[in-house]
């Protein structure tokens, strides 16, 4: 890679569902000959992974969404300033395209970005445009999405539209090639449980009375890895004992792609990570939206899934231990229903996501030159 290389400035929020497909893109546009940058806020120390070598810049962001009028106040100077910085930062670096993934931490980026008449995209992972993204949408040139429906688009917007799918790190898509594992009569069967980066309490809640309520034989075939949050750990490792089941738990796992191609279901929450990453990987999924979500994207997302027969749609209040029960009874007592279910996700999974994304963002860089480079490098009108 040269000095010469266009750089590419990311904006995301601090959480894995805006980071991973940020640092999905990183990875591909490195490969494409591209410099990254990176520009978040104090959340954003998660970036991790291939993209370790990325330059990090943090600035001031506030978020009003779900919040106080005392905290939408106090919030608006915050923006103002992020905006500030921003602007500063993005005149030293000279980015060649910036491409937001939504957060209030990509917002400041993105509005400098507009205002300096730098080349923009955002990219939206969820069925349902967040607020930042859509506070944005109208100002950038490309907008990426994760479904082939999409609400909150701006009228009129399509043109500026592509459907790209939700890219997912390169660890997910190695898992790709792992097909179901075998679900034999009288074999094992491998039950994953993952609540999102902070866990869930409803899983610790549900799904052990819910194990406890199956046949004694079949409950003693169900191997458990679930995450927990770390209040929930001990309570729930003792339900599990007193079950004799084999569970693993823990607050966080590092290895949740090999996990998830180990596993025969999947019970979790319905973020955009969660549900691209099983969709990838070819995994039924019994997905129990987050009630309290702004704008209620997870119950989109699931809905999405359990449309296209890819997985199974339980709102919370459904998901209760008698229901989970006679739900997991009739899923492992009919494995080629699984099976199905783990085929149609593989086929319904955005594959080249991320190529296509790189795709998208290498249209707003500068066309490629040959000789000596000097002379302009602007994009043409």
């Amino acid at each position: 890679m040269t000095a010469q290389a266009p750089l590419v400035v990311l904006a995301a929020g601090g959480t894995g569902g805006h980071m991973f497909p940020a640092q999905a893109l990183a990875v591909e546009l490195m490969e494409r000959d591209c410099r990254l940058a990176l520009i978040t806020d104090r959340r954003g120390d998660a970036w991790q992974g291939d993209t370790g070598a990325v330059e990090t810049y943090r600035i001031r962001a506030g978020g009003v969404a779900g919040k106080s009028l005392i905290a939408r106040l106090q919030s608006g100077p915050k923006l103002a300033l992020g905006t500030w910085q921003a602007r500063g930062l993005l005149k030293r670096l000279e980015p060649k395209a910036v491409v937001g993934f939504g957060g209030y931490a990509s917002v400041p980026t993105m509005l400098a970005a507009s205002f300096g008449d730098y080349p923009t995209a955002i990219h939206e992972q969820n069925a349902v445009l967040g607020r930042a993204n859509r506070l944005l949408a109208s100002r950038v040139e490309c907008i990426a999405t994760s479904f082939a429906k999409a609400e909150g688009l701006p009228v009129n917007g399509s043109a500026r539209v592509v459907h790209t799918g939700m890219p997912v790190r390169p660890a997910v898509a190695a898992m790709r090639g792992h097909p179901y594992p075998p679900l034999t009569s009288g074999g094992s069967i491998n039950l994953l449980v993952i609540g999102g980066s902070q866990g869930a309490r409803v899983f610790s809640d549900v799904v052990p009375s819910a194990l406890g309520l199956l046949d004694e034989d079949l409950r003693g075939r169900i191997q458990v890895t679930q995450q927990c949050r770390s209040e929930d750990l001990d309570r729930t490792r003792e339900q599990y004992r007193k079950l004799g089941l084999q569970a693993d738990l823990g607050t966080f796992f590092d290895d949740v792609p090999e996990r998830l191609a180990a596993a025969h279901l999947l019970i979790g929450r319905s973020g955009a990570s969660t549900v691209a990453e099983t969709l990838v990987v070819g995994r039924p999924a019994i997905l129990v939206p987050y009630p309290h979500a702004i704008d209620d994207h997870q119950t989109r997302n699931a809905h999405a899934i359990d449309e296209a027969g890819a997985g199974w749609l339980i709102p919370e209040p459904a998901f209760t231990p008698p229901a989970l029960a006679a739900r997991l009874d009739s899923l492992f007592g009919l494995p080629a229903i699984l099976e199905k279910t783990a085929s149609v996700a593989k086929d319904s999974a955005a594959v080249d996501a991320v190529g296509r994304l790189a795709d998208m963002v290498c249209t707003l860089l500068p066309p490629k030159r040959s000789g000596n480079g000097n002379g302009d490098t602007r994009r043409a009108a």
